[in-house]
């Protein structure tokens, strides 16, 4: 019985429970300073409408300004609009927190990696929301946009005050897909079924589809966020993985790695 539970031990904490609370901490610091800073636009709806505007003009003169015509089509599917406003609400968090949890217990050698991306793509959202501000689009009724979600739940964020841990006008860019590619695409390099493979590789795109489907990113925004991923994975790879490699490097192997 004791050495079942000092091998438990060793799977739920690789390096010892000090490793574990230093990860926990690392992620909280960062999510709460995301929240923070989302939060500090408050008085800035005016220019988030603004910027909202500028992205869909810019969406029409490239010709992809698509999302009423999404979003009209899921509407018109009563169970899709339902799912995609229920995937919405639940999944982006569920689903991070306990791929992050599973890499971590599981995979041990590829988390550190994986733990630097996010670190680097929270950094550049902050950035992204405080230089530019952009309502959602479930904001811009105008456009012929709806607030599904809103509908689905029966509560509306009506955009009138933004809380210290609330921001309505962080659209730019999408951190659902940044999230959706940095755990979809590194889950399908470390899961071995085909069909798990095609799942997570698929993820992103059910992802993205969701949150214009929804009203709360455009294309645009979606793009941004591929864009945050891939810039993140790469100061992740070129930067923090060459100062530590043995530590920050991805691997797929039983290799050590610790933080």
């Amino acid at each position: 019985m004791l050495q079942t539970l000092r091998n438990l031990e060793r799977r739920v904490l690789p390096h010892g429970a000090g490793d574990l609370v230093r990860q926990l901490l690392l992620f909280a610091i960062a999510y709460y300073a995301y929240l923070i800073v989302r939060g500090a636009v408050d008085g800035k709806g005016a220019v988030a409408a603004w910027n909202a505007t500028k992205v869909i003009n810019l969406e029409h003169s490239l010709h992809v300004f698509i999302e009423p015509s999404v979003q009209s089509w899921a509407a018109s599917k009563s169970w899709l609009a339902d799912f995609a406003a229920w995937w919405y609400i639940n999944c982006h968090f569920v689903i991070t927190s306990s791929s992050l949890v599973f890499i971590y217990i599981f995979r041990n050698e590829a988390f550190y990696f994986v733990r630097n991306m996010f670190m680097c793509a929270m950094g550049i959202a902050l950035v992204g929301y405080t230089v530019y501000p952009t309502a959602p689009p479930r904001l811009m009724p105008e456009w012929g946009f709806t607030d599904t979600v809103a509908a689905f739940t029966h509560v509306r964020a009506d955009g009138g005050a933004v809380s210290a841990l609330l921001n309505l006008y962080a659209a730019v860019p999408s951190m659902h897909v940044c999230f959706a590619l940095m755990i979809g695409w590194t889950l399908m390099r470390l899961v071995k079924p085909t069909p798990l493979k095609v799942f997570w590789f698929l993820y992103p795109f059910l992802v993205a589809f969701v949150v214009v489907a929804t009203g709360n990113h455009y294309v645009f925004d979606a793009a941004l966020g591929a864009l945050t991923a891939a810039a993140s994975a790469l100061m992740a790879s070129q930067l923090l993985a060459r100062w530590r490699p043995q530590a920050w490097s991805f691997q797929r192997s039983a290799a050590e790695a610790t933080a």
